[in-house]
């Protein structure tokens, strides 16, 4: 069977992957000229590492499972790491038990309701009843107002910038369970994980197996339309001619395929539609470390940055060239002006931003400090959002649909993407013998 896989992100590569060891001719369409979508990397210099930030968990079984099937496994690394809180003015550290209990920004009573609010989420099966109420809403209910703001927000700002006042509480029921499975029951302490190389190594493996199994990635290359043949199958569009498919998979985002692909093979409500996140990330390359912690959630809207993660204290300083890595992302919609800011612009407020937090930390030690942005990074999960996403099954039974936007109960990780992978040629096996 030929099909055609739109995207060339982790989730179109794993498609593509699977189907070539099941003996399927798959090619791969991707517009960007390198592939791997969130995931790629970029070359830092002296290195090669990921453009935005990435980490496995202990619990991450689809991802784990993907490196294991291509040949990974003896290439993970686990470290332990630790997170900080910035908020009045300073950051603390709160990555074990015992710091927890210090916390000075929460009072007893506060850290009682805090833990009494993680082993609610840990309890809770049935995501339907979340849906249907705010983040902010569940949140002070369950733990009140002042943890709200000390403790939940910079988590929420970190990872949904000013728009979490629109998502729903099922976002911070998946976040709670993720998070917390990366603990180390014994330690209380966090694990994670990376693979050496980053996901340049993910990436080049997959491309060496696709290649194996005769199948063939395009970079640089858009789609221009996608539509049904004159009997069976699906033809695809781009620049160069029109090709003929048994099937097609498409892994984009929704306004990408409510633009190029035919309305009759794939029903969208025009009446409200899937909106994006995008991001804006200053990343640092320093000849000494900006903060001794993975993350730094913050809770002082002064700060441009949602966010500090502190790249090196989970890999090893090996893997990029004696230097250390730090990135500062700033989620916004995905029509934000700050998309569009001038780089220089923008460097100049995350530094002077930095330099509020870590007054003492020395920028001289700054030896590259690039922008990096993405448009469409994941999916608003504002509330309702399970009415809006597109399923798998279309008005066509030779064109699927697999993206991002139907993470409905969980959250946008590579582990994510491993399982909706996963998941959709489990579900329809028999579509593709």
């Amino acid at each position: 069977m030929r099909i055609g896989i739109i995207g060339g992100g982790l989730m179109g590569l794993a498609l593509a992957e699977r189907l070539g060891a099941a003996g399927h001719r798959t090619v791969v369409y991707e517009r960007a000229a390198q592939v791997g979508g969130l995931a790629t990397w970029q070359d830092f210099g002296s290195f090669t590492w990921d453009r935005f930030y990435h980490v496995i968990l202990p619990s991450d079984s689809s991802l784990l499972g993907l490196l294991r099937r291509i040949g990974l496994a003896d290439r993970l690394r686990w470290h332990q790491t630790r997170t900080g809180y910035f908020v009045d003015g300073r950051c603390y550290s709160i990555s074990s038990g015992l710091e927890f209990l210090r916390f000075p920004p929460l009072d007893l009573l506060s850290k009682v309701r805090l833990a009494a609010t993680i082993l609610l989420c840990s309890r809770i099966r049935d995501w339907r009843k979340l849906e249907q109420q705010t983040v902010e809403q569940f949140l002070v209910r369950a733990s009140g107002r002042r943890t709200f703001e000390k403790f939940w927000k910079p988590l929420l700002l970190a990872k949904l910038g000013e728009h979490y006042r629109r998502v729903s509480a099922v976002f911070i029921w998946t976040y709670i369970r993720r998070l917390f499975s990366a603990r180390d029951a014994a330690a209380q302490r966090e694990q994670f994980g990376y693979v050496s190389g980053g996901y340049r190594t993910v990436f080049t493996r997959l491309l060496e197996r696709i290649e194996q199994s005769a199948g063939v990635v395009q970079t640089g290359v858009e789609v221009t339309g996608i539509r049904g043949a004159e009997r069976r199958g699906i033809e695809v569009s781009t620049p160069s001619g029109v090709e003929r498919y048994d099937k097609v998979i498409f892994t984009g985002p929704v306004d990408v395929m409510r633009r190029v692909v035919d309305s009759a093979l794939v029903d969208v409500p025009p009446s409200r539609d899937v909106e994006y996140l995008g991001v804006v990330c200053l990343v640092l390359v320093t000849s000494e470390p900006v903060v001794p912690y993975y993350v730094v959630n913050i809770s002082d809207e002064r700060v441009p940055f949602t966010g500090v993660i502190g790249m090196s204290s989970l890999v090893d300083t090996g893997e990029t060239g004696g230097r250390y890595l730090t990135y500062l992302p700033k989620y916004v919609l995905s029509g934000d002006p700050l998309l569009t800011q001038a780089d220089a612009t923008l460097r100049a407020d995350f530094l002077a931003g930095l330099g509020r937090m870590f007054p003492d930390f020395d920028q001289s030690s700054i030896e590259r400090a690039d922008v990096h942005r993405a448009s469409r990074v994941q999916p608003l999960p504002v509330v309702g959002y399970s009415k809006l996403v597109q399923l798998p099954r279309t008005c066509n039974a030779d064109f699927y649909v697999v993206n991002t936007a139907q993470f409905v109960a969980n959250t946008l990780n590579n582990n994510e993407v491993a399982r909706a992978v996963d998941t959709f040629l489990g579900d329809l096996a028999q579509d593709f013998i």
